[in-house]
């Protein structure tokens, strides 16, 4: 009677284990998967989001991980196309059997994705997109590391109307994440009673820009704000320049600040671009010092924004799982996530709840110095 008892403990025991169990965690690892372009004219965006993630997991598992299990990012290029980025995040679930998501790249991208995670009911963490698309209405499987691109616009309008700049064009791409960073201009150029002179588009992969620059610099812009890829921006910048233009021009974070520095070499003196994280460069922030730190051991010498914001996400879904519990769940990931109230990295805080996802709303503008160099 004894040896039957035991016998269904034990059965009762791996039937609870097995029940209980999550994809993607083992007793001594925890996937986490990444949706993003690391190939086509978005690569950069994709890769040092990769890199800077990886440079703070590689770190992490040297210390032990995470409640003693190591983390292992697996990424999955969507060449910054909505359809690929479907069939990637469903790979990543399906195939790969991830236990949740960080580090996605872009708007469309986003929005193309996010019913197969909401409905696969997968945490997805630091989003490299502020639409407000991907905010509202608010998603329990969704935590945004990053600030809007409201909250973008409003601080280079501000600053361009502060210094008494009035004429305002916008040249963005023809999808969903130019259309949000467009509402966004108009909305705080609208609170100044102000509208653009101009605007143009682009086509997302593409450097077609002849059209919009026909149409914006007819109507002589002091500033132009910019709400596209590297790629498109640089041509447009260039080609601008090329017929006379001497206006400033404004990005959004989403550019990738340092392969736009780099495509545009001598041309980008003086392009100014909104950041939504701290300055990777100056080692007086705590958070960034660990940034470089981690960097340089995982054999990466070049800093940047990018790559700074995809170290943040990394950070923050590794404060969530060490909250998570020793068996973490997906809904005790959330869980953990939605208790990490006002909590400091070293100079950057996060601050979510049940009923707010948005984690932070820190805003900085960067402009591109001589040779390259990011002056804050």
């Amino acid at each position: 009677m004894s040896l039957i008892k035991n016998l269904l403990a034990l059965s009762l025991a791996f039937t609870s284990a097995f029940a209980t169990a999550e994809p993607g965690v083992t007793d001594n690892e925890i996937l986490i998967g990444q949706f993003a372009a690391t190939s086509g004219p978005a690569a950069q965006l994709g890769l040092r989001m990769q890199v800077g993630m990886q440079a703070y997991f590689t770190a992490l598992n040297a210390q032990g991980g995470v409640n003693g299990r190591s983390i292992k990012l697996v990424t999955r290029d969507d060449g910054y196309e909505p359809d690929k980025a479907v069939a990637a995040v469903k790979a990543l679930i399906e195939q790969d059997k991830v236990f949740a998501l960080a580090g996605s790249v872009g708007t469309p991208t986003g929005l193309a994705a996010l019913p197969v995670v909401t409905a696969q009911q997968v945490p997805l963490v630091g989003m490299f997109t502020g639409a407000q698309a991907l905010r509202e209405p608010f998603n329990r499987h969704v935590f945004h590391v990053r600030a809007s691109y409201f909250d973008e616009t409003e601080r280079i309008v501000q600053h361009l109307t502060t210094l008494g700049v009035k004429k305002i064009a916008v040249f963005y791409q023809n999808d969903s994440y130019g259309k949000a960073g467009l509402e966004g201009v108009e909305r705080a150029l609208t609170q100044r009673q102000l509208k653009p002179v101009a605007t143009g588009t682009v086509e997302r992969n593409s450097v077609d820009t002849a059209a919009a620059l026909a149409s914006i610099l007819k109507t002589e812009p002091e500033a132009v704000v910019q709400i596209s890829a590297y790629k498109s921006c640089a041509a447009f910048i260039k080609q601008a320049r090329s017929k006379g233009y001497g206006g400033q021009f404004f990005n959004v974070s989403f550019v990738g600040a340092a392969a736009l520095a780099q495509e545009l070499g001598d041309a980008g003196q003086g392009v100014v671009i909104s950041q939504v994280v701290p300055f990777p460069f100056a080692t007086k922030t705590p958070v960034v010092r660990d940034y470089q730190q981690h960097m340089l051991a995982a054999g990466q010498k070049e800093f940047d924004f990018s790559s700074m914001e995809g170290y943040l996400t990394a950070r923050v879904l590794t404060e969530g799982l060490r909250r998570a519990g020793k068996t973490p769940t997906r809904d005790s990931l959330i869980s953990g996530l939605e208790s990490l109230r006002d909590v400091n990295l070293g100079g950057f805080a996060i601050n979510y709840s049940p009923k707010n996802h948005q984690g932070s709303n820190f805003t900085d503008l960067s402009i591109i110095g001589r040779g390259g160099k990011f002056m804050h």
